[in-house]
């Protein structure tokens, strides 16, 4: 029985190490934090779950690979409840509103009321909605391992996908906000993604929400996390918490094992790089060793972007009007790093009763933050009381401007916790605290990395950054494919 060490027990090496537990091999998981589950977390303050991670889960409907996949490693399955995404979003604001429901028809109808000038706009809009609900992942073997005739399998995908994202070529969600002349129109289509994110991404998004496939596993990120854990252990999978790993230790063209930071080798046949990108390749492996599709968008910036957020979660006593789920609205505005934000909004956990106490409004509010932004809170965190007091002075404006939408909070509110990019570099070794891959710009193709190191024969990559802007199913489809490729170099079978 070969054995295969996986570094990182996120999404991705969890499920590396399912399907090669199932298919047969010897895994280990080693682990640097205290819990698994990477990014996809949530912790307790003052006894109140904070969720990190899952706002909606694509592909949580039944009928596609990743489905499928889902409940093979735990994230979904029969004792799993969905909570239902809808609607996916309420925006409010310069005299108007508009949702985005499940219901695409509802959605349109109440769009083309509120704007009938952007008749055109909104049509094509929707078809594109409409061709996007065939998005699926790709699952029986990595990307670049698949021919024509794998493609032609894909069906309504490998039509409707790319007819889709040649509508808005060259667009951002930016350029799609203000392709409306309707300004709560305009506003809203720029919510829920970064300005600067492809307007494909947005339009997937949604189709997700309503073709069904979208919905939230109950309990939240943690939950999810630990099902996928035990799934693991349960198959025989060793999963080693609080044990980072130095580096892999390399011999000739081969990984011999891993180093662990209290200096203990550990010997294994394959080795599973599935942390950030960017400390696989300046702690696990030598810089030298980064695939050059890899290398481009860390080389680019001026094409390919980061991004992150700011987070503040609070607790209110009582219920005071917020709509459950997300909800946005034009604010009188905070100032963060010279910049002025009006739009602003809130998720409001009150459609999973397991994870709000009785009696309780969660709610948490997030702040897009830009690559000049973030290396705004790397300088400051070098000053531990700045940083500090910045998080504090940012969360007070924020509770104010949820008090201002929701008087009825006034004096029920009151904070739970911060947490800003410096979090996400911390805990999770993100580079620039980002917690999803690289943003292709409007005008730039979008990158997708073969998993495999040229000059080592056994060691794979698998995480996020190797897929487009990255998220849990990317995440999820590197982890199964690096599986893939070992299962192909012992000639067994890919369970």
């Amino acid at each position: 029985m070969k054995k295969v060490i996986i570094v990182g027990a996120g999404i991705s090496g969890m499920t590396a190490g399912i399907v090669l537990q199932n298919s047969g091999f010897e895994t280990e998981i080693y682990e640097k934090n205290p819990v698994p589950g990477g990014e996809m977390t949530g912790w307790k303050r003052d006894g109140i779950y904070i969720d990190n991670c899952i706002d909606y889960l694509m592909c949580s409907k039944e009928g596609s690979a990743m489905h499928d996949l889902w409940c093979e490693i735990g994230m979904l399955g029969k004792d799993v409840k969905l909570c239902p995404k809808d609607p996916f979003f309420t925006y409010k604001g310069h005299g108007g509103e508009i949702t985005f429901w499940r219901d695409k028809e509802r959605t349109k109808k109440e769009m083309l009321a509120l704007s009938p000038d952007d008749k055109d706009a909104i049509e094509k809009f929707f078809e594109n909605v409409k061709r996007a609900e065939s998005m699926i992942m790709p699952l029986d073997k990595p990307m670049d391992k698949m021919g024509p005739r794998d493609f032609m399998k894909l069906g309504d995908f490998a039509k409707n996908v790319p007819a889709a994202q040649k509508a808005y070529k060259g667009v951002s969600v930016k350029d799609l906000g203000e392709s409306f002349k309707s300004p709560v129109l305009r506003s809203a289509v720029q919510m829920t993604h970064p300005e600067t994110t492809q307007a494909y991404s947005f339009i997937m998004s949604y189709a997700m929400c309503t073709s069904g496939s979208g919905d939230i596993p109950e309990g939240g990120s943690l939950a999810a996390a630990n099902r996928i854990a035990n799934r693991y252990k349960e198959l025989g999978g060793k999963l080693h918490l609080n044990a980072p790993v130095k580096n892999v230790k390399i011999e000739g063209k081969l990984a011999s094992g891993v180093v662990l930071e209290d200096g203990t080798e550990v010997k294994a046949d394959y080795v599973i790089c599935a942390s950030d990108a960017n400390h696989t390749f300046s702690s696990l492996l030598p810089r030298s060793y980064m695939p050059k599709k890899l290398q481009k968008p860390f080389n680019d910036r001026d094409h390919f972007s980061v991004f992150s957020k700011f987070h503040a979660a609070y607790v209110i006593d009582g219920k005071v009007g917020i709509p459950a789920d997300s909800s946005y609205w034009e604010s009188k505005g905070l100032t963060l790093w010279g910049k002025e934000i009006k739009d602003v909004g809130v998720i409001c956990y009150d459609y999973d009763n397991t994870i709000t106490p009785e009696g309780k409004t969660i709610v948490h509010m997030k702040l897009f933050q830009y690559e000049d932004d973030i290396n705004k809170w790397l300088e400051i965190s070098e000053d531990r009381e700045k940083y500090e007091a910045k998080k504090a002075e940012l969360a007070q404006a924020m509770m104010e401007l949820i008090v201002e939408q929701y008087p009825e909070a006034a004096g029920k509110i009151r904070l739970l916790d911060t947490w800003s990019p410096i979090t996400y570099m911390k805990r999770f070794n993100a580079y620039k605290g980002a917690y999803m891959a690289f943003v292709a710009d409007k005008n730039t193709k979008t990158i997708t990395t073969p998993g495999v190191v040229k000059g080592l024969k056994n060691v794979f990559l698998a995480g996020q950054w190797l897929m487009g802007s990255g998220g849990l199913p990317p995440a999820t489809a590197q982890g199964k494919y690096a599986a893939w490729r070992i299962c192909k170099k012992e000639k067994v079978q890919c369970k």
